[in-house]
């Protein structure tokens, strides 16, 4: 159960990336220097929080919507869990279904967020030639007293800064591992049928949210 919690959880370090100046043109920082200083500043603010994350889970929302969410590269995200359904999508469907799997991913795991300990994340240097778009930065979370999770953080430049697409846990990827039931759901009942399938579930997983708030 711990590892199904821990891909939004380094998603959530990695994620926060620092925007580059744009009004001066200058070198882009490797990913892996970005992610490690970045995820400092991510833990600072659970650590800083966590007793009132505790009281008031819904405030890791807030977390989430200024250190992430900015951040994503969405579109591509939508892409790879979609597969190639993505193409048969009308633009307005692939508009919902982006929004729909955003949500699903903050509301599924913020838990993670909100039960962060005593773990750590170490980065391992990456190779970038000024000609590269596309890279992958490994990593492994380190847990007191268990084994330790090897990571592999898929990164892509856009708008000129890297930004974080998926994440494999020991080789699994965390977006594609929605493609078989969205899959599964588009067989049934189409696109549309994917995307009410979607809004119905971030809707109970807001009210659950919700309740346990106010519990």
């Amino acid at each position: 159960m711990s590892k199904l919690r821990i891909p939004l959880f380094a998603a959530a370090w990695l994620a926060a990336l620092v925007w580059l100046p744009s009004v001066q043109a200058q070198p882009i920082e490797s990913p892996a220097v970005l992610l490690e200083r970045t995820s400092q500043q991510v833990i600072k603010v659970l650590k800083d929080d966590h007793e009132l994350l505790q009281k008031e889970p819904a405030r890791v929302y807030k977390i989430i919507d200024d250190y992430i969410l900015p951040h994503l590269d969405e579109v591509t995200m939508a892409k790879l869990a979609l597969g190639k359904n993505w193409k048969k999508a009308s633009r307005e469907q692939k508009l919902a279904f982006i929004k729909e799997f955003k949500n699903l991913l903050v509301r599924t795991y913020s838990k993670s967020l909100i039960e962060f300990s005593d773990q750590r994340i170490n980065f391992f240097p990456v190779k970038v030639t000024p000609d590269m778009k596309r890279t992958s930065v490994k990593a492994e979370v380190i847990q007191p007293g268990g084994p330790s999770i090897p990571m592999a953080y898929r990164v892509r430049i856009k708008n000129n800064t890297w930004k974080v697409y998926d994440i494999k846990i020991d080789g699994i990827s965390l977006v594609t591992s929605y493609r078989g039931t969205f899959t599964q759901e588009i067989r049934k009942s189409g696109m549309e049928g994917l995307l009410k399938y979607m809004r119905d579930k971030n809707s109970k997983l807001a009210s659950h949210a919700d309740n346990k708030v106010k519990s």
